[in-house]
């Protein structure tokens, strides 16, 4: 298998604490992050590693969108997206 071609499946388990969730934390970071739709495989490998639970996947629409209330622009998600469909833009 490709790393392109991975998916949430293949994460090893673990836990997260999702803290944020809470809390509006948005307003802390100075870059976001910008999901290519047309590229995203929707592998939600972005969504288990995001820390602050920020990034939502639509089953229905099958649309992964980022909450920015929530995200704090730390960049895992598009440090982690095997297709590298997550683009980090500075806040201005």
């Amino acid at each position: 298998m490709s790393e392109e071609d991975r998916n949430w499946r293949e994460l090893p388990l673990g836990a997260t604490w999702r803290s944020s969730c809470e809390y509006l934390t948005g307003d802390w970071r100075t870059e976001h992050p910008i999901i290519d739709q047309e590229v995203c495989t929707r592998c939600l490998i972005c969504f288990m590693y995001c820390p602050e639970g920020a990034i939502k996947w639509d089953e229905e629409k099958n649309l992964v969108s980022i909450d920015y209330d929530y995200c704090k622009g730390c960049g895992i998600c598009a440090d982690e997206c095997p297709r590298k469909c997550i683009e980090m833009k500075r806040d201005e």
